[in-house]
């Protein structure tokens, strides 16, 4: 009998109130865990422990949250295939790429574990004479955390290791389609030393535990990552909190890939092969919408077409394997479902979308490359999800960036080029947090600034030395000596 997994509250780990489990998508058969489910009393349990742990936590040195934060980073690095291995196991994403992002968490923590450090205020002098002005600033407060199913212990890793850093305490709420990266990088921080309540864990529905954070009065941050629906409720939630709550969004994308006519084309196939279909296409920056000039049209779709025909759909433990499963049935049935609208809208479905068959029975889906599309479609301006991209036709550069930015979203964009022209020119003018020229769009360093435009995020961004303007407040400080 397979034991059920803990949530993690005030320094003990607690049995729940009902069970999740833990289903493998390249082999249905196979149960990867069961974990408790957290109710609303867990969850108020779990605010409450973190809010008597942050006074000392906020208080705590420099060097002690170095420590704690780095101790756990040399863990995740330690057992990154072990990690990686149960990742790729619950979430579909290839071997290469859970072992890539669990190496990525351990990166995150090393960073932030030297952040502890390097944070520092501001003195100068005030117009008035006499008068001393200091610029600190402090964590601010209980954090609750919603995280997303698509990179289950990296987006995890990026908020809870800048919290930790800047002395704030966390109460983590990971997506109940893969608890079993949030299980384990949470029993890596909890022997990292820190006292107990600084964080807890509780697995759970968004419905009971992420409106019980959203409720709460002690709970004076949310950081969440997920759909633009849920995101709008979370942002209206906060705002009426009393008191109010700080929060931080990032949520969809329909991000542009736009390949010119100068473009190296083996590059360009590369580039959306991997930013488009990699990791099943189940990542926000995914770039769904490939924008191709007349020039380089035609051989751009028949060299992507070829390439997409040498791809491996499997499972996503097996070597050798170029994109795991859909994540889940539901995930799924949405990419049929759009798949069925592109063709109805009168897009061209030229490769792939069909259901596939493998050892064991799983989610696997063909990726599908439409063409003849055009802007107004559904499937070019609503995030799908899943493998599936739409090549919609440009005459020239300038028409091409005016369809890369004619969306609701913001968060990444990509241009392929050999000109230094246009690709400044992009960099400029493309309407989007993240930018990439000759590289995927899917695909970021874990030490610079993560985020987006207009619809795709708000507030401040993620990642790299920014995450202190979300984790931190501001305090001046007005000092005459008399």
């Amino acid at each position: 009998m397979t034991a059920i997994l803990k949530n993690f509250i005030g320094g003990e780990w607690v049995d729940g109130s009902g069970v999740t489990k833990n289903i493998n998508p390249s082999n249905t058969n196979d149960l990867v865990g069961e974990y408790a489910k957290a109710d609303k009393a867990q969850t108020e349990k779990a605010v409450a422990a973190a809010k008597a742990a942050f006074p000392a936590w906020a208080q705590s040195t420099p060097q002690a949250r170095y420590d704690a934060l780095n101790k756990i980073s040399l863990e995740i690095i330690a057992r990154k295939e072990e990690l990686g291995r149960l990742l790729a196991r619950e979430e579909g994403k290839t071997l290469p790429e859970g072992i890539g992002e669990v190496a990525r968490a351990g990166q995150i923590f090393a960073f932030f574990a030297g952040e502890a450090l390097r944070l520092i205020g501001e003195k100068g002098a005030s117009v008035r004479p006499g008068i001393d002005v200091e610029l600190t600033r402090e964590p601010v407060g209980v954090i609750g955390m919603i995280t997303p199913w698509n990179f289950p212990i990296a987006i995890p890793a990026w908020k809870i290791a800048p919290a930790l850093c800047y002395g704030n305490t966390v109460v983590f709420k990971p997506a109940e389609l893969v608890p079993g990266s949030a299980h384990a990088l949470s029993e890596i921080i909890t022997r990292s030393g820190i006292p107990a309540g600084v964080f807890n864990l509780v697995v759970g529905s968004g419905s009971v535990v992420g409106q019980t954070l959203l409720e709460h009065p002690d709970v004076a941050a949310i950081s969440f990552t997920g759909s633009v629906q849920t995101g709008r409720k979370i942002a209206q939630a906060c705002v009426l909190s009393n008191p109010m709550k700080k929060f931080q969004l990032e949520m969809g994308g329909k991000n542009p890939l736009v390949v010119l006519d100068d473009a190296d084309l083996k590059t360009a196939v590369e580039v959306a092969v991997n930013g488009s279909y990699f990791s099943t296409g189940q990542r926000c920056t995914a770039s769904s919408r490939l924008i191709v000039t007349e020039g380089i049209h035609d051989r751009f779709v028949a060299a992507l077409t070829e390439r997409l025909k040498g791809l491996l759909v499997d499972d996503a433990l097996k070597t050798g394997v170029h994109i795991g499963p859909v994540v889940d049935q539901s995930q799924l049935d949405q990419d049929l479902r759009y798949i069925k609208i592109g063709q109805d809208e009168g897009a061209k479905l030229a490769w792939g979308g069909e259901l596939l068959k493998r050892e064991t029975p799983g989610h696997y889906l063909q990726p599908a490359l439409f063409t003849e599309a055009n802007n107004n479609m559904r499937i070019s301006r609503e995030e799908v999800f899943g493998p599936v991209a739409a090549v919609i036709r440009a005459k020239n550069y300038d028409e091409a960036l005016a369809i890369s930015n004619d969306t609701e979203f913001g968060l990444a964009s990509g241009i392929c080029t050999s000109s230094l022209k246009y690709a400044s020119h992009y960099k400029r003018n493309s309407e989007s947090g993240m930018v990439m020229v000759n590289l995927p769009t899917a695909g970021v360093d874990y030490h610079v600034p993560f985020g987006g435009r207009k619809g795709s995020s708000y507030g401040a961004r993620e990642q790299g030395s920014y995450a202190r303007e979300f984790y931190t407040t501001v305090k001046t400080a007005y000092t005459y000596p008399g």
